[in-house]
């Protein structure tokens, strides 16, 4: 038998074409679902039953329990979800996951698949040139259902004929003779090639194609599966490595789960996978998957048809051991979930840093598998971002207060300027992970909403500017030796104190993004109006009280600037609100029947896109 290089980069590139196919799969699904998942994730964490079910089905859906797993891993880092719920959902991940191979056994052996292909190609692709986005979505969707099975049919067609080469069948026999050590053996296989490729889909393909040419027994085939199981942990693994202490924990207790369940398996392997034959021969009668194995190690010359027969019950036999220990690792570790949440604890210990230490707490590192649900990462950073800069204002309405040049000056004014570097930082990290999330595939609606998040950090970095900015002015004052009246600091106080109440309103905004009324930005438009009506009495009556020589001009000045600066204070939030009401109207969720484009008179409509 010759397989020469071109032959074995072929079979490469149709590995590669199966997993671009569950690529283009998964980003369809999520491109028409995204919003909708979070809402379910949002809804499935009132109890762990519930959250193993929406596991399963999510799984089912993206084709992929290693994007899953990864979502519910950035979830937890985003803290959007609990431990022990995201544990659930895992557990759900990995029984979900053997969808993929009952599409994969039934459709790819039942029939001939490729006869299908191409007509479903002929009403996908024009569906990528029609406007609606849900058409677009769909079209995705079928063509890489269509990748998938063209990258098994290439598989199928690449690998080499080892039933024409003997010598090389006989050294494959030396691994499948060590009893158990070659269910050990081949297990490890399994595990490590699903760690290479990062996919228990695309080695399940691989098996069933090495099983159905007769490679390699049952029993064999079923270590591998065993083993890809584990090794499908590794892809959560790797997102959780830049994430906080709880997705570490989450990654990590869905990589355990999995090994507890490889190991109990392989305790009572021969008798695990004899029970699965039993249910294939007598139970079902869907006939004995090792039928085809005996068939082509006894030499026995068999039609295309009958080849075909044997091939099914294999395929079936594969993903029916795959399935039944999927279900019953899930059936014994479900009841451990707060024994699993007790053990990471301990493994992993959480550190608590200072808060003014540089950090993003829920978007570190990952790997951006879900681009839709990745912005609900960002938007709870976004929160965090919120939470710095209205202490910043907090430590400016202390710094008024405060002698310049004293000790206590100095510290304030010092915490200020590092939360100013801060905020530049947080805003050039949120911004640069929202930029990869938009290399994604999105919707037109969260392309749109990572645009108005976009605008919100920056308008947060200015708040953190002018913040920065008063407290240079009070530094300053000082240095051209002004000094303020009593009613300087009652009007400064007071005209931070509508910016404090409008910086509050804005957050809590933020804290609930996708349930706010119009009764929320309706709020926070009539705080602006009084900000800005207070600014404009503060500067008429200081150019009276300065003829009046009430207090020097000196003194004017710089009690305007800071005025001034605190007015400019309630602009950057005011458009941080505009932004969230662009969000609102696209998402149209706005709970009032107020006319959200019209709550913002002195804002120039944006187009919806």
């Amino acid at each position: 038998m010759e397989y020469s290089l071109i032959d074995f980069l072929s079979l490469l590139g149709a590995v590669c074409l199966f997993l671009y196919g569950m690529k283009i799969m998964s980003e369809g699904l999520q491109k028409a679902a995204g919003s909708r998942l979070r809402s379910i994730l949002a809804w499935m964490t009132k109890n762990r039953f519930l959250a193993v079910v929406t596991g399963v089905v999510i799984t089912a859906l993206i084709q992929s329990s290693s994007a899953s797993v990864s979502m519910v891993v950035s979830f937890v880092n985003a803290g959007l979800m609990p431990l022990e719920q995201s544990l659930a959902v895992s557990f759900g991940a990995a029984l979900g996951t053997t969808f993929t191979e009952w599409i994969i056994a039934v459709f790819g052996f039942k029939f001939k698949m490729s006869a299908f292909l191409l007509p479903i190609l002929f009403f996908a692709v024009p569906m990528l040139f029609i406007k609606r986005n849900n058409y677009k979505n769909v079209g995705e969707l079928l063509i890489g259902f269509v990748f998938l099975f063209m990258g098994l049919d290439a598989i199928s067609a690449n690998v080499p004929d080892l039933s024409k080469s003997p010598e090389i069948f006989a050294g494959l026999q030396e691994f499948t003779s060590m009893g158990f050590l070659s269910i050990v053996f081949f297990t490890l296989v399994g595990w490590v090639v699903t760690m290479v490729i990062q996919s228990s889909a695309a080695t399940f393909a691989i098996v069933l194609i090495m099983a159905a040419k007769g490679w390699i027994s049952f029993d064999i085939a079923c270590a591998m599966v065993l083993g890809a199981s584990i090794g499908t942990s590794i892809t959560p693994l790797l997102a959780s490595l830049g994430g906080n202490a709880e997705a570490k924990k989450a990654a990590l207790g869905h990589a355990l789960f999995n090994l507890f369940g490889a190991v109990w398996v392989l305790i009572i392997f021969q008798p695990f996978v004899s029970m699965v034959t039993w249910v294939m021969k007598d139970l079902f009668g869907m006939g004995d998957p090792q039928a085809l194995y005996n068939t082509v190690k006894n030499g026995v010359n068999v039609d295309e048809e009958t080849l075909k027969t044997l091939t099914g019950p294999m395929a079936i036999g594969m993903t029916m051991f795959h399935t039944i220990f999927k279900f019953f690792n899930l059936l014994i570790m479900i009841w451990f979930t707060k024994l699993y949440v007790k053990l990471l604890n301990a493994i992993i210990k959480s550190r608590k840093k200072e808060d003014e230490e540089f950090q993003l707490k829920y978007i570190q590192g990952g790997l951006m598998s879900a681009s839709e649900l990745n912005i609900a990462q960002a938007q709870r950073e976004i929160v965090v971002f919120a939470g710095r800069v209205e202490r910043m204002l907090g430590m400016v309405k202390e710094l008024v207060h405060t002698k310049t040049g004293t000790p206590e000056f100095n510290k304030i004014l010092s915490r200020v300027q590092k939360y100013e570097d801060i905020t530049d930082r947080m805003e050039f990290e949120i911004g640069s992970y929202l930029n990869k999330v938009l290399d994604g595939r999105l919707s037109s609606e969260a392309k749109a909403r990572v645009s108005s998040l976009l605008s919100i950090i920056s308008e947060l970095e200015s708040i953190g500017d002018s913040c920065n900015n008063i407290a240079k002015a009070l530094v300053r004052k000082e240095e051209a030796d002004a000094h303020f009246n009593e009613y300087n600091y009652k009007n400064i106080d007071e005209m931070l104190k509508l910016v404090s109440e409008a910086m509050t309103n804005m957050l809590m905004v933020l804290t609930d993004i996708d349930n706010v009324s119009a009764e929320d930005l309706m709020r926070n438009y009539n705080k602006e109006r009084e900000i800005n009506n207070f600014r404009n009495l503060c500067r008429t009556e200081n150019i009276e009280n300065v003829n009046q020589k009430k207090y020097p001009y000196k003194a004017g000045i710089f009690y305007m600037d800071i005025v001034c600066e605190a007015e400019k204070l309630g602009d950057f939030i005011v458009n941080v609100i505009d932004s969230m009401e662009d969000i609102m109207r696209r998402s149209s969720s706005v709970t009032s029947g107020l006319p959200i484009g019209e709550l913002n008179p002195e804002k120039t409509a944006k187009p919806i896109v």
